[in-house]
C-alpha cells in the first residue's frame, strides 16, 4: 500500500527551530524520516511526499533518505503550497488509483494506530479517519485540534469550530479515490482543505471513522508540542 505524506507547508510556528519543518530534528530524527518509519512498521512499502515550500531542498533531503533505507519515495510538487493542504492532496492524484493511507508530515503516531486503520481494507468508495475519542488527551490543542462529531462509525460534522464533538482528528486518513471527487466538490464551494472534502463525504454518507484504541499521537505544530515529542519519544511511547 501507498502511503501520501502531506510536506508543502512553511510550518512558520516553528521557525526558530528549523528553516524547514519536515526536516526539524525531533528526538535527533528530522520529523519527516519518523512518519515515514513508523509508516514502514505498519507494512507501507511506497511513499508519495508531496512538498512545495522549499521543495527542491526537501526533495533532494528525502532522495538521499531514500537511498540510505532502501524504499521507495515519489515526488509530487505542490506549486500552490500557500493554499489549504487539500491542493496537495489533488496534487498527488495521478499516482493513486488503488487505497492509499494520508498523513501529515508533522503528526507522529504509534505505528499501531496505522495498522488499525489499514486492517480491516478500505470501505469501497469511501475514506475512513482515525480518530481519538479520549476527549481529555492532554496532548491535544484544543484551539488547534480538528473536532469530529461521530456516529454509528461515520462522521456527521467535523472542523477546527464545531461546538459539538465527542473525537479528534489524527490527522491519519485510509483513503479510497472517491477522495478527489470530494476535493473538487469541497473546492468549488471555496474551501481547499481536506476536512472540507471529509464534509463533503460526510454529505455523501462516505466519511467514517475508527478508534485509535487509546494509542498515543501527535501533532508537532509548536514549540510546546516540540517539547511533548521530545518527551513521549524518550520515554519510549513514539
Amino acid at each position: 500500500m501507498k502511503s501520501v505524506i502531506v510536506a508543502a507547508g512553511q510550518g512558520t510556528r516553528l521557525r526558530d527551530r528549523s528553516d524547514l519543518k519536515p526536516l526539524l530534528p525531533v528526538g535527533g530524527v528530522p520529523l519527516i524520516e519518523r512518519v515515514i518509519a513508523r509508516g514502514r512498521e505498519a507494512g507501507i512499502d511506497e511513499f508519495v511526499v508531496v512538498s512545495g515550500y522549499r521543495g527542491a531542498e526537501l526533495r533532494a533531503a528525502l532522495d538521499a533518505f531514500a537511498a540510505r533505507a532502501a524504499l521507495r519515495i515519489t515526488h509530487v510538487a505542490n506549486e500552490d503550497w500557500r493554499r489549504a493542504n487539500g491542493v496537495s492532496l489533488l496534487a498527488a492524484r495521478p499516482h493513486l488509483a488503488e487505497p492509499f493511507l494520508l498523513t501529515m508530515c508533522d503528526h507522529l503516531v504509534d505505528p499501531g494506530i496505522l495498522r488499525r486503520l489499514i486492517d480491516p481494507p478500505a470501505k469501497p468508495d469511501g475514506v475512513t479517519l482515525a480518530v481519538d475519542l479520549d476527549l481529555a488527551n492532554p496532548l491535544i490543542d484544543l484551539d488547534d485540534v480538528t473536532r469530529v462529531l461521530c456516529e454509528d462509525g461515520r462522521i456527521r460534522r467535523i472542523g477546527k469550530l464545531i461546538p459539538d464533538y465527542n473525537a479528534f482528528d489524527t490527522g491519519i486518513f485510509l483513503c479510497t479515490p472517491v477522495v478527489f471527487d470530494a476535493l473538487e466538490e469541497s473546492q468549488s464551494r471555496g474551501d481547499d482543505s481536506i476536512s472540507g472534502a471529509m464534509t463533503v463525504l460526510a454529505a455523501w454518507d462516505k466519511a467514517y471513522v475508527r478508534d485509535i484504541g487509546g494509542l498515543p499521537w501527535i501533532d508537532v505544530d509548536d514549540p510546546k508540542d516540540f517539547e511533548q515529542a521530545e518527551r513521549l519519544i524518550a520515554a519510549g511511547r513514539l
